[in-house]
């Protein structure tokens, strides 16, 4: 890690840049979901290059991870009659299947609302709900439980002030990736900010894709349905005849 800061720093101090520059990199830019896969750990890591004194106002870093969004539903349940049902819903446009935030500072110290807006930073602004809004009138409870029960499956992560700044030059974070993550391209965005405006804007990716086992049993029932079923059933079959098998060989020994 002492190595990847110095490396860093030189490149800051040598190379031509604007007047406030990000440059930054991971520590992998792929993760495999295998059988056993029980999360990863993404370290994020860079320094900000400069052209000329550093200038005046609070500079903070603001990093965020977005996993592939969807279309999601959400049902409120009620007790009608002694029985739990579903009694409201709301569907939000498109939501991150994954989205952390990590800060170097309070949030809204490191960046303003406005910013917040126009770059859609915060967990809220990150989820689209233009019709849940227009179409219920207590939409926002409804995506409030949606950030809610995501957080407590760590698919949410607010992390203020986990960023270390060193020297206003040098910074690194690490994102857990928890183990129930959705297939795709995570957008990675690191923003520097001063008084809370955005000065400069880095982007990179992070590939997630099943390997191995995981991915031939995903492509096949997506793909393959019918030849997956057959499949499922004849491994029930044979686990259940070799459990009578041995059952039977034990009573008769």
């Amino acid at each position: 890690m002492i190595w990847l800061r110095a490396l860093l720093l030189i490149l800051a101090l040598v190379l031509p840049v604007q007047a406030e520059e990000i440059v930054a990199d991971m520590s992998q830019a792929r993760v495999a979901i295998t059988a056993d896969f029980d999360g990863s750990e993404i370290l994020i890591f860079g320094a900000i290059r400069r052209e000329a004194p550093l200038p005046a106002g609070p500079m903070s870093v603001v990093i965020t991870v977005e996993g592939p969004s969807a279309p999601v539903t959400v049902r409120k349940k009620d007790r009608v009659a002694g029985i739990w049902i579903n009694t409201e819903a709301v569907d939000v446009d498109a939501a991150p299947s994954f989205y952390a935030i990590a800060t170097s500072a309070p949030l809204r110290d490191a960046i303003t609302e406005t910013e917040d807006l126009r770059h859609h930073v915060s967990i809220p602004q990150a989820i689209r709900a233009v019709d849940a809004a227009t179409g219920a009138e207590n939409a926002e409870d409804f995506v409030d439980a949606l950030i809610r029960i995501r957080a407590s499956n760590d698919l949410y992560q607010l992390l203020e002030e986990e960023i270390t700044v060193s020297a206003d030059t040098l910074f690194d974070t690490s994102i857990s990736l928890p183990s129930n993550l959705t297939e795709g391209t995570y957008r990675t965005r690191i923003f520097l900010t001063r008084e809370g405006d955005v000065i400069d804007q880095f982007e990179t990716a992070i590939d997630v894709r099943k390997v191995g086992l995981e991915k031939f049993i995903y492509n096949l029932a997506h793909d393959r349905p019918l030849i997956y079923g057959l499949f499922s059933l004849f491994i029930a079959i044979a686990a259940g005849w070799l459990a009578s098998a041995f059952f039977r060989y034990i009573r008769g020994a």
